[in-house]
């Protein structure tokens, strides 16, 4: 599991490093200053959980059936958040309204939140 996680991780934090210079170069030129800022938004968030992920796929405290919780949470979490926010951002450049999946932004950031949660919840029940 700990190979997937960190293979996970690293892949989420290469394609946040891509998306953020995508949006820093390219993006800059077409995007107004406030779509620019959701848009690295969702580049922020993606980078906290990919490293967030590399913590979890090194860390000894944890069991399997905890890491593998918190890895599907959090690659569902950031595909939902941060892909809706991706997609939000760059609505004016698509003939298609991505507006109407809104909805599901939310939804990926209760995810992570919920990723984080079963960490603490994890720890907590930990004896010392």
């Amino acid at each position: 599991m700990n190979k997937k996680i960190i293979t996970t991780a690293a892949l989420l934090g290469a394609i946040a490093i891509i998306f953020g210079a995508f949006g820093a170069h390219a993006l800059k030129k077409v995007l107004a200053p406030e779509q620019l800022i959701t848009f690295e938004t969702g580049v922020r968030y993606q980078m906290y959980h990919a490293l967030f992920l590399l913590f979890i796929g090194t860390l000894t405290t944890l069991s399997e059936k905890a890491k593998k919780t918190i890895h599907n949470l959090v690659l569902i979490g950031v595909l939902l958040f941060s892909g809706s926010i991706y997609l939000l951002a760059t609505n004016d450049l698509t003939p298609f309204n991505f507006k109407v999946i809104g909805f599901v932004t939310p939804i990926g950031g209760a995810l992570l939140i919920a990723a984080w949660i079963v960490l603490f919840y994890q720890n907590c029940k930990k004896k010392v």
